[in-house]
């Protein structure tokens, strides 16, 4: 038997090994499930089966990530989700034209002023709206949260498979920006509030 090709071929072996490790090594950093940035999976919208309020424990949360629009109010300038990192976000999608926006309207307002300081923002989704009938019912309302002027509901996009045409709807982020809580109605004061509170009670993930 000739030696040379004996520690030939046991160098090829430790050579293809060792790119075989770091190769593994390489494919668990590729898919390691949101583990290293600690967002988990994206939030994808699933029918509710006729349900108007839907809720999710932490560990079936999916984060939204990406939603951003032009504010309403402030002609020019950006707004989105990676203006409130840290804080539970509570997205509103409303229309001027939408008779329940105006009713819910006052309790939005409360609920953002009785948790701000739990570190609680809300955030409006106007869409399918004309901007100065948005802007005039935002003044109108005294609101003094932000909001997406997204007309063609664009920003929605990020809310994977979330129905653009149900108005209102509401949906609750945690710190972490994963879906709380998703309701497909109008909203009062006394059911939004206490579903808020729990929220901004949670540690962090």
């Amino acid at each position: 038997m000739n030696p040379f090709r004996g520690r030939t071929t046991n160098r090829l072996l430790t050579r293809v090994a060792v790119l075989t490790a770091v190769l593994a090594f390489l494919a668990g950093c590729a898919t390691g499930d949101g583990e290293d940035n600690g967002m988990g999976e994206e939030f994808t919208f699933v029918s509710p089966g006729g349900q108007t309020r839907i809720f999710y424990p932490p560990e079936e949360r999916g984060a939204v990530t990406g939603l951003s629009g032009e504010s309403l109010m402030r002609e020019g300038e950006q707004v989105g989700l990676d203006d409130f990192r840290g804080q539970v976000v509570v997205l509103n999608v409303w229309g001027s034209w939408c008779g329940p926006c105006r009713a819910e309207a006052d309790d939005l307002q409360a609920v953002q002023d009785k948790t701000a300081d739990q570190g609680v923002q809300l955030l409006g989704i106007n869409v399918r709206d004309e901007q100065s009938a948005a802007a005039d019912f935002h003044r109108d309302r005294g609101l003094t949260y932000p909001s997406l002027f997204d007309p063609s509901g664009r920003s929605l996009l990020a809310l994977q498979n979330f129905p653009r045409s149900t108005v209102p709807a509401t949906i609750v982020l945690d710190r972490d920006h994963r879906v709380a809580a998703v309701f497909l109605t109008e909203m009062l004061e006394s059911d939004l509030l206490p579903e808020v509170q729990k929220v901004a009670n949670e540690p962090a993930a």
